[in-house]
């Protein structure tokens, strides 16, 4: 007697697998903060630390440490992850040779370090077209060389100064900047790379002004970089909360600004925050100022690692 029970048709196949994914048919039309949504366990579980490379700039900029060096430094540290700006790469910024990339690629991978992002400097809000196209080339390019690096997110800016450019109104200088970052989100959905727009007190000060080109744009493949430091204008933890639900990826500081003063991040608050808005990924922590990052990296390390700890 056969007892073999028939393997299902592909078109029951399809239909079962569909049925079993209800939250897959719908995915592209999702909020991004419904993604985030999970259980407390499993967003404790997918919080990880990353190390913003920035807090290495002196030493990498003047040579007193390699690159590989400072992968070395946070893998023995114990971050999960690193995020290099694309001007600690070879030749920015021209584009470094696959070779170059993949070294980095393999080296960080054989440190047991993700890629958790990389970032270029760009400016938005040049009146110029030809020169705001170079700029969207610009970013473009380094999309490219973070595909390649594995890197899920590259971060950019909208422009890089807090004056507007003179005889233009903020409206006229927003829609050239949502237009470009429409376009290089365009590119950027292609390559599988998320574009984030940090908030960095400069074009973008407030909550609202980031806010209001995030909804603009209203792409998929656009998030935030949310830099805690950055709001330098009112409450920074009110703003902070406000735009949490919308980030990809963060940047965590020693310090943040309260009605203009520089005062010690409460990273209670901020954990808080992250917990709220139901944040999974990479936390990657950034320091600033004088002293010696192999000193103050591990020391700031340590205290949002508690933080996080204690959140969970």
């Amino acid at each position: 007697m056969d007892t073999h029970t028939p393997a299902p048709d592909r078109r029951t196949f399809l239909k079962t697998a569909v049925a079993s994914l209800p939250l897959l048919a719908t995915a592209g039309t999702m909020p991004l903060a419904v993604w985030q949504v999970g259980s407390s366990t499993a967003k404790s579980r997918l919080l990880k630390l990353s190390c913003n490379l920035y807090s290495f700039n002196e030493p990498l900029m003047s040579g007193q440490m390699s690159l590989n060096e400072v992968l070395k430094f946070c893998s023995d540290l114990g971050f999960t992850a690193v995020d290099p700006t694309a001007y600690y790469l070879s030749n920015y910024p021209a584009l470094p040779d696959d070779h170059y990339i993949y070294q980095i690629k393999r080296a960080a991978f054989r440190l047991g370090l993700d890629i958790s992002g990389t970032g270029v400097r760009n400016d938005f809000t040049i009146p110029d077209l030809t020169r705001r196209k170079a700029e969207v080339t610009l970013v473009q390019k380094w999309t490219d060389v973070a595909a390649r690096l594995g890197a899920p997110v590259i971060r950019i800016f909208a422009g890089t100064g807090k004056e507007l450019p003179v005889g233009y109104k903020r409206e006229e200088v927003t829609t050239w900047v949502v237009d470009a970052i429409r376009e290089c989100t365009e590119y950027a959905a292609r390559k599988g790379v998320m574009i984030v727009v940090q908030n960095h007190a400069d074009f973008i000060q407030t909550a609202d002004h980031i806010l209001d080109i995030i909804r603009q744009v209203n792409s998929d493949w656009l998030a935030v970089n949310l830099d805690i430091g950055s709001f330098k204008i009112g409450d920074p933890y009110q703003q902070i909360a406000r735009v949490a639900p919308y980030a990809a990826t963060w940047q965590l500081k020693e310090n943040l600004f309260v009605n203009g003063k520089e005062v010690e991040t409460d990273l209670t608050k901020i954990m808080q925050i992250v917990r709220e808005s139901g944040y999974r990924g990479y936390l990657p922590i950034e320091t600033l100022g004088k002293g010696d990052p192999r000193e103050k990296v591990p020391a700031f390390y340590e205290k949002v690692k508690k933080a996080v700890a204690v959140s969970e």
